[in-house]
């Protein structure tokens, strides 16, 4: 791939090797098949492309569109056909897409919508979580457990999952057929709907429900909190969860889902990849372009 490849630590490549067993389950889990295929305040900017798909911002920061659109079509060259890109930035009033309604197999990072969707139901019937919920939710997300998610997904059935993506707006979202979870069509536009309800006051999700969803993206293990914190400032707290899955069509799907929070950060993104010849390769993908966002957006917050 083109551009310069940013090694991996020592404990993020030990956490690779543990990835390609956890991907070697997820794939027993599903069939190999196709995946489905601004410069003035307020305005967008023309739109850079990347092999012929445009990279689209707008903010009210004068500049800050523009700079975002080149990096990030710089950041994906080479990689813009298996790529799809959402972020939002409240402070700048920011937002920008690249192929943000394109399908990918989503692999783990649809651990977020299975927890919301629980959250979700525990709320509607008037209830906290019970213990054995508060341990499979912990194992899920903060160390991708695969068994504690069979175990929510089969709990939910499709019904509560959809029924938590119709509230939520996620329409582009497709659950996995019968126990493939991570098989489910997600979108980066619908991730990062996804990511602002975890962020903001909303009829979906409540205030405890929302703190208790971050707090668990906080407490990601070491070993899975690359991607979209790549270059993120000290100064932020990060919430992320990522996912990875190798199938014979597509090679490794990576993807990384993140939102920033604190020290007067507020903005989220979701990075999308498949095709990749390596689950490594993948990361890069995700954290080049990561690199680039967050050192964009917080460039006026550093000055």
């Amino acid at each position: 791939m083109p551009g310069t490849h940013m090694p991996l630590t020592r404990r993020a490549k030990q956490g690779l090797a543990a990835a390609l067993a956890a991907g070697s389950a997820l794939t027993a889990l599903a069939a190999a098949a196709p995946v489905q295929a601004g410069v003035a305040a307020g305005t967008s900017s023309a739109g850079t492309s990347v092999e012929g798909f445009p990279v689209t911002c707008t903010s009210d920061q004068p500049g800050l569109a523009d700079r975002l659109e080149r990096d990030i079509a710089t950041a994906l060259r080479g990689h813009g056909k298996a790529s799809a890109l959402a972020l939002y930035d409240r402070t700048t009033a920011t937002s920008c897409t690249f192929r943000a309604s394109t399908a990918f197999d989503s692999a783990s990072v649809v651990k977020v919508t299975i927890l919301g969707a629980l959250l979700r139901q525990a709320a509607e019937e008037h209830r906290l979580l019970t213990s054995r919920e508060v341990d499979l939710t912990t194992a899920m997300i903060t160390k991708s457990d695969n068994a504690a998610t069979n175990a929510l997904w089969h709990q939910l059935g499709h019904a509560g999952i959809q029924h938590f993506l119709d509230l939520a707006g996620m329409r582009d979202t497709v659950p996995g057929p019968k126990a493939t979870w991570g098989r489910t069509q997600i979108t980066a536009g619908d991730q990062v709907k996804l990511l602002r309800l975890l962020t903001s006051d909303n009829d979906v999700l409540g205030e405890r429900a929302r703190a208790y969803a971050l707090r668990l993206m906080n407490r990601v293990v070491p070993d899975q909190r690359w991607g979209t914190p790549a270059g993120a400032p000290g100064t932020a707290t990060v919430h992320v969860k990522n996912g990875w899955l190798p199938l014979s069509t597509n090679g490794w799907r990576v993807h990384s889902v993140g939102v920033f929070t604190g020290g007067g950060h507020d903005y989220g993104m979701a990075v999308l990849s498949h095709g990749n010849r390596t689950m490594e390769n993948g990361v890069t993908t995700v954290e080049r372009a990561a690199r680039v966002i967050n050192r964009d957006l917080n460039l006026q917050k550093a000055s």
